[in-house]
């Protein structure tokens, strides 16, 4: 695979999720057809730039240094002040405008919600850094669509135990997305606390103490909470609570085509081997990754989850799977189960039989019947 050198040109490109503030903004002045805009941005503009453009397997020299990516590293800072004002600029205007119609109204919190969905990218970048700033910027990305607890659950749990049976995150073969769903949410928040307690246990204090996140967590979106009752009462909390709803749906689709299936052999003794470039889905979509921010080279992550999104490396198909399309459409699918197994199912049988030829019975993994990891 090709190198490539970090330029400013090439930099910017990963600026183009910065495009769905002016096209709220668009929305919010004239309502009507133009709240089309977002969602025709997002799922339709990018896959036909997918299609057109094509994948791009090209790596960057990981040896890099922070200097030669600062305005990859920009974007990720400021995300978080254009998503917060936005956030609040939508609020006031559903709130105090008098030119929207009540349709248009909830259609913006919906539209907002696919904007701060995708700023859950940006959250995900952060929550990883060693720098204490940004992991506090990534927290105020979550606690703004009331999915504080996504950054425990996520580093405790999540990259600990995928492709396990406790892994909340994991999507089981031919489980649905709308059961995943119903899965999923209420069992990752119960994982997470249980993880962050366990570490406060093990240095002596209550899992009630004041140190456990969740207590932050809460303030942190009941101050948005407060906020958006301040600007518009109970109408605007709403428009608050959808938006927080459509960013979490968006989340979970994305958690869901992540993993789909892909599973980490039982060793016996409740152990399982150690996690693989082959335990991810992957797409080299050109445009979407720069939407993205890279997230579809999720293998990578996972290799390493602290790798700044530009670092991040794709991998050839004897490595790891790839999705047949980028995630814009595969979230799409995802919400047509039978399409979605029609596509996807035999894509699993087909890694199962790559990766694991010596497993004959799967009926464990897909029952999540084999022992849990001590």
């Amino acid at each position: 695979m090709s190198e490539r050198t970090p330029s400013l040109p090439h930099a910017l490109f990963f600026w183009l999720s910065l495009l769905f503030v002016p096209l709220i903004a668009i929305s919010g002045i004239y309502g009507g057809w133009t709240l089309l805009l977002v969602p025709l941005y997002g799922w339709f503009l990018t896959p036909t730039m997918d299609a057109i453009l094509g994948t791009d397997p090209s790596n960057m020299d990981i040896a890099q240094d922070n200097s030669q990516l600062r305005w990859y590293h920009l974007v990720t800072l400021v995300w978080p002040a254009f998503q917060v004002l936005t956030i609040l600029g939508v609020l006031m205007v559903v709130s105090w405008g008098s030119h929207l119609t009540l349709s248009d109204k909830i259609l913006m919190g919906v539209v907002l919600g696919i904007m701060t969905g995708t700023g859950i990218n940006f959250a995900h970048e952060l929550i990883h850094q060693t720098n204490r700033t940004e992991r506090a910027l990534g927290e105020l990305l979550l606690v703004s669509v009331l999915y504080g607890h996504f950054k425990s659950e996520h580093i405790l749990v999540h990259h600990r135990y995928v492709g396990t049976p406790r892994d909340p995150v994991t999507a089981r073969f031919n489980e649905n997305f709308y059961a995943f769903f119903a899965r999923c949410v209420p069992q990752q928040f119960f994982s997470a606390w249980r993880a962050e307690a366990a570490l406060l246990q093990r240095r002596g204090h209550s899992p009630w103490h004041y140190k456990h996140p969740f207590w932050r967590y809460a303030a942190g979106s009941g101050a948005f909470i407060l906020a958006a009752w301040l600007i518009g009462g109970w109408f605007a909390v709403s428009i608050f609570v959808l938006q927080a709803f459509i960013a979490i749906l968006q989340l979970e689709l994305v958690n869901y085509i992540e993993h789909y299936g892909l599973v980490r052999k039982h060793l016996g003794d409740g152990k399982y081997e150690h996690v693989h470039p082959h335990h991810s889905w992957n797409a080299a979509h050109l445009f979407s990754n720069f939407v993205l921010i890279n997230l579809q080279r999720h293998s990578d992550h996972h290799f390493k989850p602290s790798r700044r999104f530009p670092l991040l490396q794709t991998y050839s198909e004897d490595e790891a799977p790839t999705l047949p399309l980028g995630y814009p459409l595969m979230i799409l699918m995802a919400l047509v189960p039978p399409m979605w197994s029609r596509y996807m199912n035999p894509a699993v049988n087909d890694w199962r039989a790559r990766y694991y030829p010596e497993v004959t019975d799967w009926t464990p993994y897909d029952t999540r019947s084999t022992p849990l990891p001590r």
